[in-house]
């Protein structure tokens, strides 16, 4: 199934973002910050003017960034550099960072990239000049520039839309479930944070990775423009290369369905540590008790019985959340 697309007027408020993201699949928006002032320099005068009214906001700040040979096309990755990588990690001002990217962009020398720069903290008045109203308040802006790049496949925890600034953007997108055909990484020793796929973006790999197959028959791609936005739920794995000599993304992270402020991947590894290593046939007694409680696939686990008999498994809003989180935390107090 393709990945749908709406224009900017028919997804025009946050409520209507929020009512298509129930159904948990990615979606286009063209067009949604076309409006932008950076945009539409990007637009009328190339990538280059861009960055440079991105500059304007710069609030003086340092930052880590990555440098690349050329010989690698932006493909940040493992590799036999010291710290596994093929990249080299630099800390220093943003603005030096920014100028040499556009330096590059002439050029066509090494590649820079910054990731994930929170836009308050980093490029002051950004978010105010360049607003968005699809999302909650508190998701803020994030920048992500650099030179033509590859960023690895890789999943978030939060929801994201993420807006096309200056330069093209490919988003290759597999659903969570391919995670087991992605043959992914280490969780504690990553490029930036996530873990990411091993054999996505590979080539002549077939032998060292079988299950990939079923993963690329899944593959979708998205391509954005300056203006154009993609909203990616969480889970989702996704790819993203800069295609141009300078590309500019912002994003926004939130959970559009959180209860509190606990996070699913927290869960995760609390289970992993009490259940993974038990007996097969043990997994599978709380594999039942997961999905009977849980993931309620057959429907509420007290079904059967009258609501105002529900206890703690009532509804999360009516103080049940913090009931159980309370139960959790005693127990874990106690452990």
């Amino acid at each position: 199934m393709p990945v749908e697309e709406y224009d900017a007027a028919a997804v025009p408020d946050r409520a209507t973002l929020a009512r298509l993201a129930q159904h948990c699949r990615p979606f286009v928006i063209r067009g949604v910050g076309q409006d932008w002032p950076i945009v539409r320099a990007s637009v009328a005068e190339g990538e280059e003017a861009a960055l440079e009214q991105l500059q304007r906001f710069d609030g003086g700040g340092s930052a880590e960034y990555f440098i690349g040979a050329a010989s690698l096309g932006g493909r940040y990755h493992y590799g036999d550099r010291a710290g596994g990588y093929n990249f080299e990690r630099h800390q220093g001002r943003t603005y030096a960072a920014l100028d040499q990217i556009a330096q590059n962009a002439r050029e066509g020398s090494e590649t820079c990239y910054l990731g994930s720069l929170p836009a308050d903290a980093y490029f002051p008045g950004f978010a105010e000049d360049n607003g968005c109203v699809l999302v909650p308040s508190t998701a803020r802006p994030r920048l992500w520039v650099g030179n033509a790049s590859t960023v690895a496949c890789h999943y978030d925890g939060f929801d994201n839309l993420a807006i096309a600034v200056a330069g093209q953007r490919r988003f290759t997108l597999y659903p969570p479930d391919a995670i087991g055909d992605l043959y992914i990484g280490p969780i504690d020793h990553t490029l930036s944070g996530q873990p990411v796929s091993l054999a996505a973006g590979t080539s002549g790999m077939e032998e060292c990775y079988p299950r990939f197959k079923a993963a690329n028959a899944r593959v979708l791609q998205v391509e954005l423009e300056p203006g154009d936005a993609l909203y990616l739920p969480k889970l989702w794995w996704h790819a993203v290369e800069a295609r141009s000599s300078i590309n500019i993304l912002a994003n926004y992270w939130w959970d559009e369905f959180a209860a509190g402020p606990d996070a699913p991947y927290a869960a995760m590894l609390l289970s992993m540590i009490a259940i993974s290593e038990r007996p097969a046939e043990e997994r599978a007694a709380w594999r039942a008790f997961f999905d009977h409680y849980v993931f309620r696939s057959d429907g509420h686990p007290l079904a059967h019985l009258p609501a105002e008999r529900h206890g703690i498994l009532g509804p999360l809003k009516a103080g049940n959340y913090k009931r159980v989180r309370a139960l959790v935390m005693r127990m874990l107090r106690s452990g």
